[in-house]
């Protein structure tokens, strides 16, 4: 297809987040991103980056011969060419997750997708930018991400778990400490005590190579 996409980096890795953690994953990152979150930790995918045909991008994951294949950012969103290139993938045959902010609408992503949303929590300080009515485009095909920095943040998570209530619209609700901000044998005792219907995930590949980054 002769339409233009930038991406920041195309790589094999295993999946270190969401439900398919630990899975052998091709990993689309696109460049560029409107939000600014106090952890990312993927900057540098926010300019730059080379342009491709979306053919092109077809041809470079199918060198990998993949199951799954994750479209990530940066705010993969943020680039029209992103709706048409997640069509692409499904139709290859791969099992496509959308890793996406929540700040910017949902509406036309491919209903075969595994759409990883993020709401995002007071630490982050993007909160004010969580687009709400996405959660009305959610299917239990879907996830949707809390990245918890402190106590603050995991009782806001709780109350927006309970307002809307999201373990009834989705698959999983991840909850993840932030690297380097909050111990992840705390927020496991939190969710314990608790006893709330979530799935605490670490970001792996953080544990399995030192020096990763968005990777």
């Amino acid at each position: 297809m002769n339409v233009n996409i930038r991406i920041t980096e195309i790589f094999f890795s295993l999946q270190g987040e969401s439900r398919t953690v630990g899975c052998p994953t091709v990993f689309v990152r696109l460049t560029g991103c409107p939000l600014r979150c106090a952890y990312c930790d993927t900057s540098y995918a926010f300019t730059g980056g080379i342009i491709y045909k979306l053919d092109q991008v077809l041809r470079e994951v199918s060198s990998y011969s993949p199951r799954y294949v994750t479209v990530t950012g940066g705010e993969p969103l943020s680039q029209l060419s992103c709706l048409p290139l997640l069509t692409l993938l499904c139709d290859a045959g791969y099992e496509v997750s959308l890793e996406t902010s929540g700040a910017l609408d949902i509406a036309q992503v491919d209903t075969r997708v595994s759409k990883v949303m993020d709401i995002k929590t007071p630490g982050s300080e993007e909160h004010n930018r969580n687009l709400y009515s996405n959660i009305d485009h959610l299917s239990r095909n879907d996830q949707i991400k809390f990245v918890i920095c402190d106590e603050n943040d995991y009782i806001w998570s709780k109350s927006k778990l309970t307002e809307f209530a999201l373990t009834n619209k989705v698959s999983d609700v991840l909850f993840s400490p932030s690297h380097a901000a909050l111990a992840p044998g705390v927020l496991a005792d939190w969710i314990l005590r608790d006893r709330l219907p979530v799935r605490m995930q670490v970001q792996l590949h953080k544990y399995l190579w030192a020096d990763a980054v968005g990777r």
